[in-house]
This record gives structure tokens, sequence and C-alpha cells, in this order.
């Protein structure tokens, strides 16, 4: 009987990371977080800005991506229909490029981090591709108050109230409907810059696993990442002023709120929510969502264009980094260059200095030869003429 030799251990799963939810919700926040506990980001992040000073932790490129997904379906990610619009007839060919993109960004990454916002909206077309690269799916969703999200979309875009209410609503829904069936945690945002540590403990326990790498160091860097200074809008108002738009958002947050807590509140609300927006795409989708399409075109058009300056502005600095390190180096070299040649030259001379000593030294010994044989003759001829006179004569 011969022994057959054991079959090879399959390759540890990869696990992907994704953060969904709504804009200027704390996504990029929490980005940062699981980055700081072991998660990987992409290769190429999104620069900061002034909306977002410490950074938005997503793929730059998927982004853009995104947004021209979007466009091709005729809509856009400030759209409160975007996730209810029909995918183009060529899906098939944006879920090939989707793949190919989150290859170059994340390549064979154990942990993947995956962060945009719209992501939540083209879910039906992301899921494919994360599942067709083996990756074990873990969502995060922080919540916010779609208040609070309207205040920082009124700064930066100059969105009407009821507008970001309806586009936090769809988002959040969104989100909750794609990964019902999917290890999720949502945390509140508030009390994540409060106190993170209670936040992630909870959303670990409700992923069933421990974040990859929360180390007391990643602690330490979170500590110095995560401060009340990133809340710059408050949640403070009545959402009952914005009629139906404000009841559905104000029912959907509380379900949120319940299931930040650990809480399984019933979807009952989320559904009347969802059947809502539905209603209101019937209506309005046909006036909304083309306008939302040509806005978001300059936008796309103008983050590849900031994308890539940042990236080529990155790429010159490490360069510049690279460049001085070598001079650096050259320039090292050539003094210890100059060090040995001097040492050379010194260790020239003491040879010169050797050679006349040894030639010195020969010609001294010379002429104690020529003084030793001299004296043996003159000993020589003493010593015959003592014979001659000691002979009987």
């Amino acid at each position: 009987m011969t022994d057959k030799p054991s079959p090879a251990a399959p390759p540890p799963q990869r696990t992907a990371y994704l953060v969904l939810g709504m804009h200027r919700s704390g996504t990029s926040a929490l980005a940062n977080v699981l980055a700081l506990a072991g998660a990987d980001l992409p290769r190429e992040v999104m620069p900061a800005d002034d909306h977002n000073a410490r950074g938005y932790f997503e793929p730059w490129r998927i982004a853009v991506f995104n947004d021209r997904r979007l466009a091709a379906a005729g809509t856009a990610w400030d759209d409160p229909f975007a996730a209810l619009a029909a995918p183009p007839a060529d899906e098939t060919t944006w879920r090939e490029e989707a793949r190919g993109l989150f290859r170059a960004q994340f390549g064979r990454r154990r942990r993947p981090l995956l962060k945009d916002p719209r992501v939540t909206v083209l879910w039906d077309l992301w899921r494919p591709v994360l599942e067709a690269e083996g990756l074990a799916l873990r969502v995060l969703v922080p919540v916010r108050s779609p208040l609070a999200v309207a205040g920082s979309l009124a700064a930066r875009d100059g969105f009407p109230l009821r507008k970001s209410v309806m586009v936090w609503c769809a988002y959040m829904l969104a989100a909750e409907a794609g990964s019902r069936d999917l290890p999720r945690a949502f945390l509140d945002y508030d009390a994540l810059l409060e106190d993170w540590r209670p936040q992630v403990a909870g959303a670990e326990a409700r992923l069933g696993e421990p974040l990859p790498a929360l180390t007391p160091a990643a602690g330490r860097k979170i500590d110095a990442f995560l401060s009340t200074e990133l809340r710059r809008n408050s949640g403070e108002g009545d959402l009952s002023a914005l009629g139906e738009a404000g009841a559905m958002a104000s029912g959907v947050l509380d379900w949120l709120r319940a299931a930040a807590r650990g809480a399984e509140p019933d979807r009952a609300h989320l559904d009347r929510a969802a059947a809502w927006l539905a209603a209101q795409k019937t209506l309005y989708g046909d006036l909304v969502s083309p306008v939302s399409a040509d806005r978001a075109a300059a936008r796309t058009a103008l983050a590849d264009a900031e994308g890539r300056a940042a990236f080529l502005e990155r790429t010159l600095a490490e360069t510049r980094e690279i460049v001085a390190t070598l001079e650096g180096r050259i320039q090292a070299l050539y003094d210890t260059i100059g060090s040995l040649d001097g040492q050379l030259g010194e260790m020239r001379d003491h040879i010169a200095s050797l050679t006349r000593t040894n030639e010195d030294l020969r010609r001294h010994a010379r002429s104690l030869e020529t003084r030793l044989k001299a004296s043996q003759a003159a000993v020589r001829e003493a010593a015959g003429r003592l014979e001659s006179l000691v002979e009987p004569g």
C-alpha cells in the first residue's frame, strides 16, 4: 500500500468590508476606523478636500466609474430614485469593468475595504462582482440623522432640505434591503465620535468576528483620528415639517437607531417607506432623474480630473523624494570615494617610506658584510704571521 499525499490546504478565504449608507453620514470616518483596525484600503484613495479634510478613504476611480454607470441608467448619486433605476442593456459589460477596477485597486489583498456610498444604490451591480471574487462580505452602515446630512449637503452642494432627506431615505433603505442576508452592523455615527469602543465592540458581535487587527496601537490611532470636530452639522430639527417625506424618514431613522443598539425591530415601516418612494418615482421620476443626471455628468468629469491630478501630484512628490534619496546616496558615495582616495595616498606614501627604509637597511647590510669580510681577511693574515713565528727555525 502506498501513502497518498495529503491534499493541500485551501487558501484562507478573503473578507471584504463594505461601508454602505448615505453620503455625508459618517462613511469616511467609519472607513478609516476599519482601515486602522486592519482592513485594506484601495491603491488609489480619493484625496481630502475642504469638505472632508481628513480624507474620504474611497477609490476615486471606482467612484468615477459608479457615476458613469448611474448616468448610463439615466440617474445620478443625488437622485432619490437611483436605486430604483433599471440597469442599462449592457449591464454585463459594466460588471466586467467593475471587476477589473476592483482587481486593479485591491489585487489579492486579504481584507479589501470598499467604501463608496454609490455602491449602496448600485448593489445589484457590485454584489455579483464581489461574490465572483470569492469574497466573504461584511457590511457596516453608519447611521446619522437625515437633518445633519441635509445640513452638510446644503453647505457643500446647495441642496434643498426635502431633496436631501429623500435621498438619505433612499440610500438607507437600499443599504438595509441589500444586506439583510449578510453579516452586518449598524453604527450610530454620533456615538462613534463620542466613544467608538462600545460601537465597534457591538459591530464585532453582530458581524460574528473581531476586526482583523484592532490592537492597542490601532486603538490609539483611532483615538487620534476620531473627534467631535468631524460633526459639523447637528441633527436637531423637526422632520414632521417636511410632510410625508419627513414622516417616512423619521420612521426609517427610528428603525436604524434601534438596529444600531442591537435590536431587531419590525420592518413594516421600512416596507411602507420603500413603497412610498416607489410611488414618488412613478409620479416625479421623469422630472427628477434627468436633472440629477445632467448635474452629475459635470461633477463626474471634475472628480475624474481632480482625482487624476491628485494622483499625479502624489506620484511626483514620491518621485522627488526618491531622487533626493538617490542624490544623498550618490553624495555619500563621493564622500566615501574621497576618503578612500585620501587613505590610499597615505598608504602609498607609507609604502614609499618603507621602500626607502628597506633600501637603507640593505646598503647598511652590504657595508657590514664588506667590513666583516675585511675583518676575516685580517684575522687570517694575523694567524699566518703568528704561525710563522712559532715554527722552529
